[in-house]
């Protein structure tokens, strides 16, 4: 289905861009124009090299992230600071210059004396924190632009301050679940390397020595070690460029659609990764809609802040019927990708009027599945793995000293 860029003004002379996927110009003018809004310009995309520009916007994005390495936690704080000082009656420069000479993370008292700086020369907030995107997400502009727009600014920052606090708690549970696996199987891969490159080798020199007749298993197990010795540089080498292709290939539209949809069906931790990215759409969804965003808008930037392409897709596709006629609930329910639960809560804000209300009720149920998870996988995957890697080393050991068993066997048998 081709794709069309679009700009367009609505009654109030407020302007908005994007993209539109419609089966010709004609069916993109009319979906458009439905809520009698002026279209200013209307092209079709070009598809043929379409991959490369998101692809290099994707590189720099992650490079400006890298470069600006903020803890969330600092955000948090500078939020919650700001939306105080600004309801107490100071002015922003006021309020983000006082901030920006307190705080003591060099790159993010950088970044806000720039802030200041820029608002200093007549510029917003909202249009001073976009251009440092590395720090400030869409959805933080978006929800300061809303604020500035219905003049509640301090409110809108307050909201934001909670719902980094909760993005900020449910990313750090998730990361102490996934913590202790990682360094298990990173502690396995060293000591199965040292195995492999010192220990085996030594017991090799020395059954050569004696002359010992070696096990079938043994022999199988010194082959591989001598394999690994001499292309253990290859075999780092291929290790660091897979992972750099997988990076890149994530970066893709395809190849991350591939990659999230991998993620979300492991065992147990693609469970855990669902529920966090629910956790996160229901309570963005409710702060954009509490704060008057519109509700395509507020799909949009939705869709930009799960970080998964799996719901990326799912949500742009709810777009789209909403943009044709459909509620939220029968939108969400055509992508097949959102749980029972979010849909019946879903549709009761709606029936009531309350959605932001409903929608928050869900985060909240949502993170405490989370915490369900989180310590189900504490309580279960530790004694797993601890068992896995002792095993695993057992059975090595055992391997390499069967030579000795069966010399002592025949020195026995000799006397």
């Amino acid at each position: 289905m081709p794709a069309y860029t679009y700009l367009i003004k609505d009654e109030s002379g407020g302007r908005s861009e994007g993209q539109i996927k419609a089966d010709n110009l004609d069916i993109a003018m009319q979906k458009l124009s439905a809520d009698n809004q002026i279209i200013v310009k209307l092209e079709e995309v070009d598809t043929t090299w379409d991959f490369i520009g998101p692809f290099i916007d994707e590189i720099n994005l992650s490079i400006e992230r890298f470069k600006n390495r903020i803890p969330l936690s600092n955000l948090v704080f500078f939020t919650r600071q700001l939306a105080t000082m600004y309801s107490a009656g100071l002015t922003l420069e006021r309020a983000i210059q006082g901030l920006a000479s307190e705080e003591r993370h060099p790159k993010l008292k950088k970044v806000l004396t720039n802030v200041g700086e820029n608002i200093r020369k007549g510029l917003s907030l909202s249009e001073a924190l976009q251009r440092h995107p590395g720090v400030f997400s869409t959805l933080f502009v978006s929800l300061t632009k809303a604020g500035e727009v219905s003049g509640n600014l301090d409110e809108i920052l307050d909201e934001l301050a909670t719902y980094l606090e909760n993005l900020d708690d449910v990313r750090r549970k998730v990361r102490s679940a996934m913590t202790y696996p990682i360094f298990m199987v990173i502690f396995l891969l060293a000591m199965m390397s040292a195995m492999f490159m010192w220990i085996i080798p030594m017991f090799s020199d020395v059954y050569v020595q004696l002359g010992a007749n070696l096990p079938a298993a043994t022999r199988k197990l010194v082959s591989l070690s001598e394999w690994i010795s001499i292309n253990f540089n290859s075999i780092v080498f291929s290790l660091f460029g897979f992972i750099g292709g997988l990076w890149l290939i994530s970066k893709t539209q395809r190849g991350g659609y591939v990659l999230d949809s991998i993620k979300l069906k492991v065992p147990v931790f693609g469970s855990l990764l669902n529920q966090s990215i629910l956790n996160k759409f229901a309570k963005t969804a409710g702060i954009l809609l509490n704060a008057g965003v519109p509700v395509i808008e507020s799909m949009n930037l939705i869709g930009k802040i799960v970080s998964n392409r799996v719901y990326e897709v799912a949500i742009g596709e709810a777009s789209e019927y909403i943009r044709d006629g459909f509620n939220i609930t029968s939108a969400l329910r055509r992508t097949e990708v959102f749980p029972p639960i979010l849909l019946q809560l879903t549709a009761t804000g709606e029936e009531t009027g309350e959605l932001d209300s409903l929608l928050d009720r869900t985060a909240d149920y949502y993170y405490k599945q989370v915490n369900a998870l989180v310590e189900r996988m504490t309580t279960l995957i530790e004694p797993i793995l601890i068992l896995m890697v002792g095993i695993i080393i057992a059975v090595m050991v055992v391997i390499t000293y069967l030579p000795v068993f069966y010399l002592g066997a025949a020195l026995q048998s000799g006397l």
